[in-house]
């Protein structure tokens, strides 16, 4: 089983791209973010052409997520728990059956944080907060788990092309590092970085400066994986060629493999 993240910035606008990559690279459950429209906008009739069931979770304009997936999922929760007030659609969580045990995927588009000396940040950390107590509870489950999406944080210091350019910003300030390594410390793996310790793996390059082209880029957008599914995994990539599409995102999917046959 491949399941995939992807930050598709403005879905109608990537149509073209996102149905030529569903049918380059076959995933078989998809985690979008920034989808920038409502639900009832969603480009869901080209998407279900292809064979994929459509969940999204939008808002006019801003943010919004959606799961793409080849098999209906039994249960979909929309929203992260925890601030009945938070009306920004930021996380949907789906449960797919197997045929020995179920699997549970949310896709989240984590708050950016910026300017760090406003409310935005506050409203990150608290977000993040936010997350680790529905992750922590998800693990008592003991089940295939992954939080896919587009994180906002910059996990370590090679996971940019320049420390210095991004020291004081919101997704690479100490603070921001430390929060996304409790979530860590819960018990999950990251997906690619449990496959490879090598440099100048980037899943975001800015469309200003000709940051792609000078391949400065920077690594926000992860799957991370709870022991049940870090277990089943067998490969991990990201899918850096779709950044030189004509009309692309400034993000590029990230991949994991599972084999959850047994």
């Amino acid at each position: 089983m491949k399941i995939a993240t992807w930050n598709i910035n403005g879905v109608k606008a990537r149509i073209d791209n996102l149905c030529q990559w569903l049918k380059d690279s076959a995933p078989d459950i998809v985690c979008l973010q920034e989808i920038k429209t409502v639900d009832e906008g969603f480009p869901r009739l080209e998407i279900e052409a292809l064979g994929y069931h459509v969940e999204t979770h939008g808002q006019k304009g801003f943010n919004g997520v959606a799961i793409l997936s080849r098999q209906k999922p039994d249960e979909v929760t929309r929203g992260l728990p925890g601030d009945a007030s938070d009306e920004q659609a930021r996380f949907i969580e789906a449960v797919f059956s197997l045929p020995s045990r179920a699997l549970r995927v949310c896709c989240l588009y984590l708050p950016n944080g910026n300017p760090v000396e406003t409310e935005k940040y506050t409203y990150k950390l608290a977000w993040m907060e936010r997350l680790k107590a529905f992750a922590a509870d998800r693990l008592l489950l003991e089940e295939p788990f992954i939080l896919a999406g587009d994180y906002n944080v910059i996990p370590e210091p090679h996971d940019c092309f320049d420390p210095a350019v991004w020291a004081n910003d919101a997704l690479f300030l100490p603070q921001t590092r430390q929060s996304f390594r409790r979530l860590e410390n819960l018990g999950f793996t990251d997906a690619v970085r449990a496959t490879t310790d090598a440099v100048q793996l980037y899943s975001f390059w800015d469309y200003q400066a000709g940051a792609w082209q000078k391949n400065n880029g920077i690594r926000i957008d992860h799957l991370m994986l709870s022991p049940e599914a870090a277990d089943r995994m067998t490969a991990a990539a990201i899918e850096k060629h779709v950044r030189a599409w004509e009309k692309p995102s400034d993000h590029v999917p990230v991949v994991a493999h599972f084999d959850f046959a047994a």
